[in-house]
C-alpha cells in the first residue's frame, strides 16, 4: 500500500490503512499482509517506494492516492496498482482508478434519464483541471445532451455566464414587455397580475 503518511495529506492516508486494515481483519486471513509505505504525495516518492515493494515481491499495490503521483508507474509494468484516484484519463496501462470518475457518473445520470424520460439536459463543465476527462467520459458514454455549456469556476465571471445560458437579458425583455401590455389593457384584475410579473421581475430565482 502506498499513501501520503507524512506532510499536508497524511491524514487521509492514515485514513486509508486504517479502513483497510479494519477491512482484512473481517477477511481473518492470514497470508493477507499491509505493508504501508509513503509517498510523502510526490512522484518521484511513489516510484521509490513502489521499487522496493516490488523487490520484496509485491505484485499488487493499493495507491496512490492522487493522479499527479502516477506519472512514472508505467515503468514498473508487472505490477498492478489500484489507484484511488477518480481521474482515468491518461493514466498508464498498469494502473486501475477505483475512484468515482467522470464514466460512472454519466452513467448514473444516464440511468436518471431514462427513469424520468428526460430528453433536453444541459452539461455544465467546469474550465478546469478536470474538462478534458468529463468531454472524454461525455464522448464514451454517448449521453443525450441539448447542449454542452463550458463555465467558469471564477465567481466574478460565472454569474455573466449563468446569465448568458440561461437567456437572462431575453426573458427579462419579455416580461418587460409583457407588463407593459397589461399596463395599456382593459384586462380585468390586471394590478394584481402587473405586481406578480413585477414580483417575477425581481426575483433571484428568475434571475438565474
Amino acid at each position: 500500500m502506498i499513501v501520503p503518511l507524512s506532510g499536508k495529506y497524511k491524514e487521509i492516508g492514515q485514513s486509508i490503512v486504517n479502513a483497510t486494515r479494519l477491512a482484512i481483519n473481517k477477511i481473518d486471513n492470514p497470508q493477507i499482509e499491509i505493508m504501508p509505505r509513503d509517498t510523502k504525495s510526490n512522484p518521484e516518492t511513489t516510484l521509490k517506494v513502489s521499487k522496493e515493494l516490488y523487490n520484496v515481491g509485491v505484485r499488487v499495490i493499493i495507491g496512490p492516492v492522487f493522479n499527479k503521483n502516477l506519472i512514472y508507474l508505467d515503468e514498473l509494468k508487472k505490477i498492478i496498482f489500484l489507484s484511488l484516484t477518480n481521474k482515468v484519463t491518461n493514466n498508464p496501462k498498469n494502473v486501475i482508478s477505483a475512484g468515482i470518475n467522470a464514466i460512472s457518473q454519466i452513467n448514473t445520470i444516464i440511468k436518471f434519464q431514462k427513469q424520468y424520460n428526460i430528453e433536453r439536459s444541459i452539461f455544465l463543465i467546469p474550465n478546469s483541471d478536470f474538462k478534458n476527462e468529463i468531454e472524454e467520459a461525455i464522448s464514451k458514454t454517448k449521453i443525450k445532451l441539448k447542449d454542452k455549456f463550458i463555465y467558469d469556476t471564477d465567481p466574478t465571471l460565472l454569474t455573466a455566464q449563468i446569465e448568458k445560458l440561461t437567456r437572462y437579458s431575453q426573458r427579462k425583455q419579455n416580461l418587460k414587455d409583457e407588463i407593459e401590455k397589461l399596463k395599456k389593457s382593459n384586462e380585468i384584475n390586471k394590478e394584481r397580475k402587473i405586481a406578480e410579473l413585477e414580483e417575477k421581475r425581481h426575483a433571484r430565482w428568475y434571475k438565474l
